[in-house]
C-alpha cells in the first residue's frame, strides 16, 4: 500500500509539472478550420435528397398513382417508421419485432407502432440475436412476414447460422415444394456515425453478400428507404436491410404519404457524366458528390454517379454500360476494403468492361484495421480521398 501510495504521488507530481501546452492536446479527430474539402455535408442543399415536392414526384420509378400524390418532409427513421406502419396497414401477416421495439427501439424507428398495432403483433424479444432471427425463420415458415430488428449490425454475428445456414438455405432447396421462408426482412443500423468505436460503426454488408438466397439492401435517404423497405417486406427471398444510422436525422427530403415500391434489382444512376464512374451506396454516396463538385470544378471533368441500393445481388449491366461509356471506374464505400464489395464490383468492371478501361479500376474505402474511438474519421473515406482518386484515375 505504501508503494502504491508513493506512486500515485509521482504521477500527479509528474502531470502537474508538465508543460502547459501539454494539456491542450485534442483527444479527438477533425478537419482543419481552413480545409476546403472536408467540411461537414450540407444535407439541406444536396441534389441526392428531394427538397421540393416536386423534385420527389418527378421519379419515374415511382408508379403513377404515387406521382400524382402528395408528400411530407421527413427523415430516414421517420420514414422507415412509415414503412412498417404501411405494411402493419396492409397486410395482416406482418409482425414487427426486436430487442426494445415495442418501446420504438434505439433510434425510434418503431415509435408507437406497438400502441397503435398492439403488442401481438409489435413486440420486444430476449437479448438474444439468434433467437429472435430463429424465430423470424419459424413465423415465415409458418405463413408470416417477420419484420425482424437487430439494435446494430455490429450485433448481428451471433445470427449468423440462423441467416446463413437456415434462412438462406431453406429458401434455396425449397423449390416448388411451397415450403419457404421467405418474407423475413432483417433490419439493422449500419456504419459509422463519428463517434462508435468498435462495437457501434461496423459495416459488415459483405459478410452477407456471399450467400445465396439473401437480397442486401442499403438505402440512401428516406424515399429509397420507404419504397426499398416496402419491396422487402413483399419479396419472397430474406432480406438483409441495413439502415446507414447516420442518415436517420440527417438526410430529410419530401417523401411520399402513400406506401409505394422501389425495385430491389436495379442500381440508380444519380448523376449523368461522361469521364469517370463512381459506384457507391448508402453513407458516401454524399461524400462521393462533394468530391464529384469539387473536381468538376477544378478540373473540368465530367463524372458519372451510381448508388447500387441492393449490393446483392447486385445491379451488373447499369454499372457496365456505364463504365463502357466513360472508360474509368471508382468504388466507394465504408466497410473495409479487403474482400469488400468493391473488390466484387472492381473484378465484374475487369471481365465484362476491360477493352473501355482507360486507367485501372480504384477503390476507396475503409482501412483494414478496425475502428477506435478518435480514429474513426481517418479510417473511413472521406471527401479528399475521393477526390484524389478522381484526380488519379483521370491523370492515369
Amino acid at each position: 500500500m505504501r508503494a502504491l501510495s508513493r506512486l500515485l504521488r509521482l504521477r500527479n507530481t509528474s502531470s502537474t509539472s508538465r508543460p502547459s501546452r501539454c494539456r491542450h492536446i485534442r483527444q479527438y479527430s477533425s478537419a482543419v478550420a481552413t480545409a476546403r474539402l472536408n467540411n461537414s455535408v450540407d444535407y439541406s442543399t444536396t441534389p441526392l435528397l428531394n427538397h421540393t415536392s416536386q423534385q420527389c414526384l418527378s421519379n419515374p420509378e415511382l408508379p403513377e398513382h404515387i406521382r400524382k400524390s402528395k408528400t411530407k418532409r421527413i427523415n430516414l427513421f421517420q420514414s422507415v417508421n412509415e414503412a412498417m406502419r404501411e405494411a402493419l396497414m396492409t397486410d395482416e401477416r406482418v409482425l414487427v419485432f426486436g430487442e426494445d421495439v415495442q418501446f420504438g427501439g434505439v433510434f425510434r424507428c418503431s415509435l408507437n407502432l406497438a400502441e397503435d398495432f398492439g403488442t401481438e403483433r409489435v413486440f420486444n424479444t430476449p437479448l438474444s440475436e439468434q433467437g429472435l432471427v430463429g424465430f423470424a425463420i419459424g413465423a415465415a415458415s409458418e405463413g408470416m412476414r417477420p419484420i425482424a430488428e437487430i439494435q446494430f449490425a455490429d450485433y448481428v454475428y451471433p445470427a449468423f447460422d440462423q441467416l446463413i445456414n437456415e434462412c438462406s438455405k431453406v429458401r434455396y432447396r425449397a423449390g416448388s415444394t411451397g415450403m419457404h421462408c421467405g418474407g423475413v426482412v432483417v433490419r439493422m443500423p449500419t456504419g459509422g456515425v463519428g463517434h462508435g468505436a468498435l462495437y457501434h460503426s461496423q459495416s459488415p454488408e459483405s459478410l452477407f453478400t456471399h450467400v445465396p438466397g439473401l437480397r442486401v439492401v442499403i438505402p440512401r435517404s428516406p424515399v429509397q428507404a420507404k419504397g426499398l423497405l416496402l419491396a422487402a417486406v413483399a419479396c419472397n427471398d430474406p432480406v438483409i436491410f441495413m439502415e446507414p444510422k447516420i442518415l436517420y436525422r440527417a438526410a430529410v427530403e419530401q417523401v411520399p404519404v402513400d406506401g409505394y415500391t422501389l425495385p430491389l434489382d436495379k442500381a440508380e444512376i444519380l448523376k449523368s457524366g461522361s469521364d469517370l464512374t463512381i459506384i457507391s451506396y448508402g453513407t458516401p454516396l454524399y461524400t462521393c458528390n462533394a468530391a464529384i463538385e469539387a473536381a468538376e470544378k477544378d478540373l473540368g471533368c465530367s463524372v458519372e454517379l451510381i448508388d447500387l441500393r441492393t449490393i446483392y445481388p447486385w445491379d451488373r449491366e447499369t454499372v457496365l454500360k456505364s463504365v463502357k461509356k466513360t472508360g474509368r471506374a471508382i468504388v466507394v464505400h465504408e466497410s473495409m476494403t479487403n474482400a469488400g464489395v468493391g473488390a466484387e464490383v472492381a473484378a465484374t468492371i475487369q471481365e465484362g468492361a476491360f477493352l473501355s478501361l482507360e486507367a485501372p479500376v480504384k477503390r476507396v474505402a475503409g482501412w483494414a484495421c478496425h475502428t477506435g474511438l478518435i480514429f474513426e474519421k481517418f479510417i473511413i473515406p472521406d471527401v479528399t480521398r475521393v477526390y484524389d482518386a478522381i484526380k488519379k484515375t483521370l491523370d492515369y
